[in-house]
């Protein structure tokens, strides 16, 4: 290995929001986890909400307004009366005959 380009390769002490430690080798001395495999539902078989933004804690919010029914939004600017008419489009016209090749007319050559 060529000295002076490779960085130093410390001890490092993992820690997990859950409180879970252990050590190991890094470049960095310390590493600060939101989640690891003693608290992740994949490894424990329990379910647990992974929540970093708060989402999960604003979708109850929401969800408990409404006790659990769908809300439609209202419908802005139409009138309850009115209706509005559509025009169909135009009829294409489809032809059946293969189209004939334009012919260009040269002035003859003239003679010298």
């Amino acid at each position: 290995m060529r000295p002076g380009i490779h960085p130093n390769y410390v001890l490092s002490t993992v820690k997990c929001a859950c409180g879970h430690t252990f050590q190991t080798r890094s470049t960095k001395p310390a590493i600060h986890l939101e989640i690891c495999s003693n608290c992740h539902p994949f490894f424990t078989g329990r379910q647990k909400l992974v929540d970093s933004a708060g989402r999960v804690e604003k979708f109850t919010k929401r969800f408990e307004k409404t006790a659990g029914q769908t809300v439609r939004a209202k419908a802005k600017g139409k009138p309850a009366g009115r209706t509005i008419t559509v025009k169909a489009p135009p009829k294409a016209v489809l032809s059946t005959g293969a189209k004939k090749a334009k012919t260009d007319k040269k002035a003859p050559a003239k003679s010298k």
